[in-house]
Formats: structure tokens, C-alpha cells, sequence
């Protein structure tokens, strides 16, 4: 899924926006993650619960890490970075990245992170009830170019991703951003995905429209190249943490310094339903 909104992305980045509605490609990735997450048997939705392996979980009955109505205790665990399911006879290994059934009762797991630092996704039976995501109408004067100043010594954070998932990102440097008269330099980091595939430029950032129409802690918007140090920064492509459909999710800490003041009506709206997080102020 990641890889097809990576194609559709440098696809959207290379179209002119002036006279448009909603480019194109825009819209065709907004149609494929509405589909995506409204049907996929991976979208946050199916997800009942989100953990760290750490020393092991259990799950199953009443008294496990995670009660899961009609399983038989199993135990995950993580063993040099190898992680395992265990069902009371036998242990089997776990394929990070991958949907793998546990008992008869239509539930699945997942892990992801990097090795040695598992989380654990189980998937149920009978996804929730999804709701469509909302849009803001497309704004082209929020589809800017940027350039990318790179910092003299990059320095490797570890950071919760859009998905919760705990990753080690690098800094990428920042870009600056100039909107009703007032310019503020925004921190971008390199964020491996958790699949392996090619990492991407991501801003997590803030606006006045948090808790007033968008996701109180922020939302996450990608840059794509255009060539040498200049990006497209299209904020009509922001997009919610997964903690916004779901209040299993872990969710990001705000990055320090990426608040912008006047308000971003563009990108992914919120309509609730996920974890009510309010950001800490900025100091």
C-alpha cells in the first residue's frame, strides 16, 4: 500500500496545479487509501490491539498480556531478533511484515519494527465499523516548493512513525515555509518504513487547525523531489497518525518546533473516533 501512495506521490508532484480542483493523481491516491482503509484486512480498523513484544506477550485467556475471546493460551516472543509464536506444543517462526493466523478463531498477527524491537498487531475477526476520511477541498496556493537545507552533522532519532510503530529516523535537515506573511522552518526527518522499503522525508507538523477541524497532536505530510536540493511540500496531502482512527494505536510525539501558526485547511480532516491526544505547549 505504501509503495503504490509512493507512485501516486512522485506522479501528483510532477503535475502543474494552477486551474486544477484536485490534480489527478491526488485524487486517485486519496480513492485508493479511502479503499484501503475502509476494506483492507490490514487497515488500522481490523486492528485490536497494538504491543511491544518486549520480554514476551501472552495471548488468549482472561489473565494474558492480551485476552482474546475464544484462544488458547500462546506466548510471542522475540529471540535474537527472530520472533516466534508458540501454541502450548511447539514454537514457529513469525514472517515479520506478514499476516499469520493464531488459532481457529479468525484472529491475526503481524510484527513489525526492527529486530530485537518487535511490536506485535492483532488483527480480529470482525473489523469495527470504518468511517470514511474527509478531505479539505484542494487548495493549490498549499502546494509549495521547498528547499532542503541539509544539518552539518545528522544525528539518528528514535521516533514513533506514522503508524506507532517505533522506528530509528535520521535528520534530514529543514525547509522553511512561508504562509500568510510569516515563515517557520520545519524539522524533517528520514523515516525508514517498517517493511523495509525506500525511506521517505516526512514532516510531522502542527497548525491551527488542530482540535478545530484536524487531529489534535498533528498530522504527517511527505516531501517528494524535484530535482537537486528543490520539493514538492503539498499540504493537501497531509495525512492523520493511525492514533486518529484508533485509540489502539500509540501516537507520536509532536516534533519540538514544527507548529505552524496560521491554519493548514488542506489535507485529511478529523472526524474522531481515535485517541483525543492534546500536545504539550510549546516552550
Amino acid at each position: 500500500m505504501r509503495l503504490f501512495l509512493v507512485i501516486l506521490g512522485s506522479l501528483a508532484a510532477s503535475l502543474p496545479l494552477s486551474g486544477q480542483d484536485v490534480p489527478p493523481a491526488v485524487a486517485a491516491e486519496r480513492a485508493a487509501f479511502a479503499d484501503w482503509l475502509l476494506t483492507s484486512a490490514s487497515s488500522p480498523f481490523a486492528v485490536v490491539v497494538q504491543r511491544a513484544i518486549g520480554e514476551g506477550l501472552t495471548l488468549g485467556p482472561t489473565a494474558a498480556d492480551i485476552p482474546l475471546e475464544g484462544l488458547q493460551l500462546h506466548r510471542v516472543t522475540e529471540r535474537r531478533g527472530v520472533p516466534y509464536l508458540n501454541d502450548g506444543t511447539r514454537d514457529r517462526v513469525l514472517a515479520r511484515f506478514r499476516q499469520t493466523s493464531i488459532g481457529s478463531g479468525g484472529y491475526k498477527i503481524s510484527i513489525i519494527g526492527a529486530p530485537g524491537r518487535g511490536t506485535a498487531i492483532i488483527y480480529g475477526p470482525s473489523p469495527r465499523q470504518p468511517k470514511p476520511p474527509v478531505f479539505y477541498p484542494y487548495q493549490s496556493r498549499l502546494s509549495l516548493t521547498v528547499t532542503l537545507d541539509p544539518p552539518a552533522r545528522p544525528r539518528d532519532r528514535r521516533i514513533l512513525a506514522a503508524d506507532g510503530s517505533e522506528v530509528l529516523a535520521t535528520e534530514a535537515g529543514t525547509v522553511q515555509v512561508t504562509l500568510e506573511g510569516k515563515t517557520t522552518e520545519l524539522q524533517v526527518y528520514r523515516v525508514p518504513d517498517v517493511t523495509g522499503e525506500e525511506a521517505e522525508l516526512e514532516i510531522y507538523f502542527r497548525d491551527a487547525t488542530n482540535d478545530h477541524g484536524t487531529y489534535p497532536a498533528g498530522r504527517f505530510v511527505t516531501l517528494y523531489p524535484l530535482g537537486g536540493s528543490s520539493y514538492r511540500l503539498d499540504f493537501n496531502r497531509a495525512r492523520n497518525p493511525f492514533c486518529a482512527y484508533s485509540s489502539v494505536f500509540a501516537c507520536p510525539i509532536p516534533w519540538r518546533g514544527n507548529l505552524i501558526e496560521s491554519p493548514i485547511e488542506a489535507g485529511e480532516k478529523y472526524t474522531g473516533g481515535g485517541l483525543e491526544l492534546t500536545p504539550p505547549e510549546e516552550t
